[in-house]
């Protein structure tokens, strides 16, 4: 299994990005695949997730209406298309996968984020105001 994050970079605040989560060695529809940043001298935080079998999204609530999640199920790639960037979304943006069921998106994030052991490099997004 293999994921590789990409996209990331630097920006203005009031910019956009796209970042990339390609995976392989996996059944893509199989899973839920999330997005987690981390910010200097903080911890790592779920930002949105998507459950590749139906769609299923969930959003933090500081990224509501700014950060949207989808994948290519033919391209095994998920996306996290990011606008109106803010100074506070810098950070390392990582992605996971997981089992697929998103009917507690919340407990799926914090399950990730203390039992999930195969984090990539991740990729850097810096805003600057």
């Amino acid at each position: 299994v293999q994921l590789v994050e990409s996209g990331g970079g630097s920006v203005q605040a009031g910019g956009s990005l796209r970042l990339s989560c390609t995976t392989s060695g996996i059944i893509f529809e199989e899973y839920a695949i999330g997005w987690f940043r981390q910010a200097p001298g903080k911890e790592r935080e779920g930002v949105a997730c998507i459950g590749n079998n139906d769609g299923t999204t969930y959003y933090t609530d500081s990224v509501k209406g700014r950060f949207f999640v989808g994948s290519d199920n033919a391209k095994n790639t998920t996306y996290l298309e990011m606008n109106s960037l803010r100074p506070e979304d810098t950070g390392v943006y990582y992605c996971g996968i997981g089992p697929p069921a998103l009917s507690d998106p919340e407990f799926w994030i914090a399950t990730m984020l203390s039992e999930y052991d195969y984090w990539g490099p991740g990729t850097q997004v810096s805003v600057s105001s």
